[in-house]
């Protein structure tokens, strides 16, 4: 089967680059789904998962937000931030979703950044299981 070459990066750099028949991700305007040959395509995206399908198997990257850009031949993920499966702290990860819920327990507190914060790291646990 036909791939595309993926590359994830952060303001930190790069965190992922690989080959991919398929990949998936969602977008502010939806799921979509991206496969060799897709027109080019710009799109912002929301905290979330990626998914890389290649075969049988499938890489999982945790995204918080950024924006897709989708040529023929390649895919480019320009992310706030991005961890791969394997290498997220889940213990880190458990500790973010407490703390971003406690705030959200208090008054006078940010609630649309504690929102932000707890739905990161939702993100990351559901991501850690799939390592």
């Amino acid at each position: 089967m036909k791939t595309m070459k993926v590359t994830v990066v952060t303001p930190d750099g790069p965190v992922h680059e690989s080959e991919a028949e398929m990949v998936s991700t969602r977008a502010t305007s939806g799921e979509l789904g991206i496969l060799p040959g897709h027109i080019p395509l710009v799109a912002p995206l929301e905290i979330g998962a990626v998914r890389l399908k290649n075969g049988n198997k499938t890489q999982w990257i945790a995204v918080s937000g950024g924006f897709l850009e989708v040529r023929p031949d390649r895919v480019t993920i320009l992310a706030q931030a991005a961890e791969r499966a394997e290498d997220i702290d889940i213990e880190r990860a458990q500790a973010a979703k407490e703390r971003a819920e406690r705030r959200l327990r208090q008054e006078n507190m940010d609630n649309k950044r504690a929102e932000l914060a707890l739905k990161r790291a939702v993100n990351r646990i559901n991501i850690y299981k799939h390592k």
